[in-house]
């Protein structure tokens, strides 16, 4: 649910994702809610991934704890191309909180905060 990793500090991070006709997360023409959730983990994913490989780490799974303040504005259609740009807020022991935000040609679709449990 990511195609590309556009930026990437410390502490934020943002993708590119072409929402196509065959995702499974598409019903009548459009990107479900599941898959906007998805796609800001797989951001803050792609961001952890690309820290630990950058600090020669092994790259650990995490998993989603907890969503709050989710805010879907619209669903993306088949085509349409999600800007997702998340900042990391907290991180303490095993738990980061983040906040993600997807738009589509400066249009928010959605945003939520996210709690992400790190497997050890």
């Amino acid at each position: 649910m990511v195609d590309a990793l556009e930026t990437c500090s410390e502490t934020d991070a943002s993708t590119t994702f072409t929402v196509k006709e065959n995702n499974i997360f598409v019903w009548n023409g459009v990107l479900t809610e599941p898959a906007l959730i998805e796609n800001i983990a797989q951001t803050a994913a792609a961001h952890m991934g690309y820290i630990c490989q950058q600090e020669q780490k092994p790259v650990p799974v995490g998993f989603i704890g907890a969503l709050q303040n989710v805010k879907i504005n619209s669903l993306p259609q088949i085509g349409d191309v999600l800007d997702t740009f998340i900042t990391v807020k907290h991180q303490i022991f095993n738990a980061t909180i983040i906040e993600g935000k997807i738009s589509v040609k400066d249009t928010c679709m959605a945003t939520c905060e996210m709690k992400i449990f790190i497997s050890e």
